[in-house]
């Protein structure tokens, strides 16, 4: 009575040769990286603005963390174009940015990582509070 059909369903899940695949760990490790290369961008941009021994020892640790991550490859770095925004302002991105790091890198039990991303929450932290203080100063 009904023809069969003969072609495969668009629901019928494709073959796992037809496409490639990344394992948990794998995704998390990238995940990882993009956080601590946006972490070393905003780093950077601070140290730019605001020049210190230890922003440049936090800028090269994620440096190291991010080739690690990446197989060896370093992070493309750049310090042109940078603007004048409210250091307050860097410092509580950068904060949130080693959060997300941290939630990762406890997700997937990076040890090395999760440290640097919990130091990096700490100084930002402690600097949004001097910031503030600063602030209602004046």
């Amino acid at each position: 009575m009904y023809e069969p059909i003969r072609t495969k369903s668009v629901h019928t899940p494709p073959r796992s040769a037809d496409f490639p695949h990344r394992s948990r760990e794998e995704e998390l490790d990238i995940q990882l990286a993009g956080h601590l290369a946006a972490l070393l961008a905003v780093t950077d941009e601070l140290r730019g603005l605001s020049p210190s021994d230890d922003l440049d020892v936090a800028a090269e640790r994620l440096a190291r963390q991010v080739a690690r991550l990446r197989g060896g490859r370093p992070p493309v770095r750049t310090s042109a174009g940078l603007h004048k925004p409210r250091l307050v302002a860097l410092h509580e991105r950068a904060h949130a940015l080693a959060g997300r790091a941290l939630v990762v890198a406890a997700s997937r039990a990076d040890t090395a990582a999760a440290i640097l991303a919990a130091e990096r929450m700490d100084a930002h932290g402690a600097a949004i509070a001097s910031g503030a203080h600063e602030l209602a100063a004046h």
